[in-house]
């Protein structure tokens, strides 16, 4: 008998194409809804999770849907052996966060990618086998489910089941990105995959995942034990054993996610509410915040010089702190309180100047203890019964290590390379990390992951977040700022241009449009070293309007989708 909440592909995309955009209230606010709203990187991810919340499902069943989902159809960030942060705001204005990031194996040691001559080996932190950190996300959205779910656990990983074993069609940017990575996928596992074969992709082509559809129907059956346990656990250490990585039977069957008390502020009577340590977003996000309020950023205009200045100059002194104190908080002891401390926060802009940049080597971390008192992907849902899931989860690189487990048809995460591999040595996204997040066995590696969820006097405004690495805590902090001091709809301010400044290297980065030449040129008058780059970000995110309708913003650059439920 075919299970009642059976969701075949076909249906997923006939519910894709019925509630998207095109039937839905348009203009400058967006995609709009009356009941939920559920925004995430592919079409049929979200559709998926619009069909589990018309089933009677609340946002975590329909979080666990999408991000099994994302694992099938977006398989560069989204993951089963990965890690993620969840950030929630139940309908009582209950807040709770879950932490599964990933962890350094057991047998993994401070120096593990020095040479003899205590230098870092290129690539050995970012490619391969020994790059993977234990993987927590099919734990993490088991535990989310085991406190908060409402329909059966099988019910919720069976469309992803279906996505893999009967494939879905690639889209233009699918096509080009698996192209693109086919050379490194070939080169890393050493023979053709699903993901990688002989010929090249074109958009439309059926991507059919026969190991990836076996692997999710052991984790559909038997739960976080088809994942840590058993076949999937055996395939994960044969693999670690054909190429020399470290994650061990033990590291698997042991790992746990951990329930967080979030980390909360407000900027401008706007309650805050944001992941706390290891994610470094949180707090970033927070200090960022903090730092500006001070400034009239709505009557100084948006991306005008001395926003950007202001702005620019906040995340400086935000990302220097991040380097000096932010790590996992079971092994370092970070001074959060301080960091968030109004008074500290003032104290970090006394040496700002309106109109001349900071100098990052002289601008340092600052001294909280005395006031003590890029790839990634991101969910943002609301259900009918108005709880609010943030969600971010990751492989850190593109396609992760780049290792296939064979026999699983699932991509390991490269997050090894999220931790201080050596301290002033940068990461894959050119964060410079210290002490605190040097590494260490079973700690986990400091994040830029900013699952956000916002108040408005008591009520629910506003559910964000972004992929992006590095850029990560800047996209949000800006999309926040385009909404309440710019007073844009969602949709416009997911898709305003960015800029991002991280401190290390001492460089302004700003997205084509984003700042025009006059911005331009003022700011290189003032001292900024500015520089052209790529998409910064992927924020999707829900904004609650006066009436209560929802409004989906969903980031276009990306095949990001908002889709919501009449």
């Amino acid at each position: 008998m075919r299970n009642p909440l059976f969701i075949p592909v076909s249906v997923l995309i006939a519910v894709t194409f019925a509630c998207t955009p095109q039937n839905k209230e348009r203009g400058p606010q967006g995609v709009t809804s009356r009941r939920a709203m559920v925004v995430s990187a592919h079409q049929l991810a979200s559709a998926a999770g619009v069909s589990i919340l018309e089933k009677g499902g609340n946002a975590v069943d329909a979080a666990v849907t999408v991000e099994m989902c994302l694992a099938v159809c977006y398989p560069n960030a989204g993951n089963i052996a990965g890690g993620g942060f969840i950030v929630m705001r139940m309908y009582d204005g209950t807040v709770v966060s879950l932490d599964y990031r990933e962890k350094a194996p057991m047998r993994a040691s401070r120096d593990m990618y020095l040479d003899a001559g205590g230098n870092v080996v290129p690539g050995a932190s970012i490619n391969g086998h020994r790059a993977c950190g234990v993987p927590g996300t099919v734990a993490g959205l088991f535990e989310a489910h085991r406190k908060y779910g409402r329909l059966p656990w099988k019910d919720l990983v069976e469309p992803a089941v279906r996505l893999a074993s009967e494939g879905f069609p690639l889209t233009e940017k699918q096509a080009v990105d698996l192209n693109r990575s086919k050379s490194r996928l070939l080169k890393i596992n050493g023979r053709e995959t699903a993901l990688a074969g002989k010929g090249l992709w074109h958009a439309g082509d059926t991507l059919v995942q026969p190991d990836l559809a076996r692997t999710l129907e052991r984790i559909r059956d038997l739960g976080r034990d088809g994942f840590y346990r058993g076949e999937t656990a055996r395939l994960i250490v044969e693999e670690m054993e054909r190429g020399g990585g470290l994650i061990s039977a033990a590291d698997l069957e042991t790992y746990e996610p951990v329930w967080r008390v979030p980390v909360t502020g407000t900027y401008r009577g706007y309650r805050i509410i944001s992941m706390p340590p290891p994610s470094s977003g949180g707090v970033g996000l927070l200090q960022m915040l903090g730092m500006v309020e001070p400034f009239d950023l709505g009557n100084m205009g948006w991306n005008s010089p001395d926003a950007v200045h202001v702005m620019a100059e906040a995340a400086r002194r935000m990302y220097a702190d991040r380097a000096a104190y932010l790590g996992d908080p079971e092994f370092v002891e970070i001074p959060v309180k301080g960091l968030l401390n109004r008074d500290y926060l003032k104290d970090r802009m006394s040496g700002f100047d309106m109109k001349r940049a900071g100098n990052s080597l002289d601008i340092g971390e600052g001294d909280p203890a005395i006031w003590e008192s890029e790839e990634t992907t991101h969910y943002s849902i609301v259900d009918p019964m108005g709880n609010a899931l943030a969600g971010t989860t990751t492989l850190n690189g593109s396609y992760g290590s780049g290792v296939i487990v064979k026999g699983g048809g699932f991509l390991l995460n490269n997050q090894m390379d999220d931790f201080s591999i050596k301290p002033g040595f940068p990461n894959l996204y050119g964060l410079v990390g210290g002490e605190a997040n040097a590494i260490a066995p079973g700690k986990r590696m400091l994040s830029s992951m900013t699952p956000t969820v916002v108040e408005k006097e008591g009520k629910l405004f506003m559910v964000l977040g972004s992929p992006g690495g590095s850029t990560i805590i800047t996209s949000v902090f800006q999309v926040l700022i385009n909404v309440i001091d710019h007073h844009m709809s969602m949709q416009q301010a997911v898709e305003a241009g960015r800029f991002h400044h991280q401190w290390l290297p001492d460089t302004l980065y700003y997205e084509n449009p984003a700042l025009d030449n006059m911005c331009l040129r003022e700011l290189t008058e003032r001292g900024h070293h500015v520089r052209r780059r790529g998409a910064i970000g992927r924020v999707d995110a829900v904004l609650v309007w006066p009436d209560d309708r929802l409004e989906g913003g969903a980031d276009p650059r990306g095949d990001d989708t908002a889709i919501g439920l009449e």
